[in-house]
């Protein structure tokens, strides 16, 4: 049965320890179903094509995420590059940041870092377009993880939005997602600050 307990405050600055306890409590069964909400999201983006483009939201992330797998890149990798969008839909004008936030105490500093820089690093292809400055991204140009953004926004972001290309299904993406978001927040064992591997070699 679900614990109908309340805080004993209408302030915040109110709330006694045992409030707090209590808190802490309740919300560890939401904080653990972080990965299925995500999930729920990518599959509601099926039904939101990508206004002007040939894909919906939802196959831009399966690709993504299915070349980087075939590329025989790490969890890490993959489970950002099908969330690298996820922010798309309410945050449009900063989705980059916003998947950033979510993914960020949860893999290590390098993927969250190309996340959240890799909307200004795609506008190396098509920024001169609507004359903005393609290379914009170069004020990153001394940052340890510039190449792995460059690199990640190559092969696996502008690269995908391809019909016909032969994605990998978002149910077999569903465990790599549950692992990663099952990991304890912020441990440094798994953000493992200042390390750089890059995206894996190409074949």
């Amino acid at each position: 049965m679900a614990d109908s307990a309340t805080v004993s405050f209408t302030q915040m600055k109110d709330g006694t320890k045992e409030d707090y306890e209590l808190l802490d409590r309740l919300e560890e069964p939401y904080r653990a179903g972080t990965a299925d909400r995500l999930l729920t999201e990518l599959a509601a983006q099926a039904e939101d094509t990508l206004a002007g483009y040939k894909i919906t939201r939802l196959e831009h992330g399966l690709q993504s995420a299915t070349r980087a797998r075939r590329d025989g890149a790490d969890i890490d990798w993959v489970v950002a590059a099908l969330l690298h969008d996820i922010g798309d839909r309410l945050a449009p004008q900063n989705h980059d940041r916003m998947a950033a936030e979510i993914l960020r105490p949860f893999v290590r500093e390098e993927v969250s870092w190309v996340v959240e820089h890799h909307g200004l690093f795609q506008s190396y292809y098509y920024g001169h377009h609507y004359g903005w400055d393609r290379n914009a991204r170069d004020r990153f140009k001394d940052h340890p993880c510039f190449a792995s953004c460059a690199d990640f926004c190559e092969r696996w972001d502008q690269s995908s939005f391809d019909p016909a290309y032969e994605s990998d299904s978002l149910e077999s993406f569903v465990e790599d997602v549950r692992t990663v978001f099952a990991r304890k927040a912020y441990d440094p064992a798994v953000i493992r600050t200042g390390e750089v591997l890059g995206l894996p070699a190409t074949i």
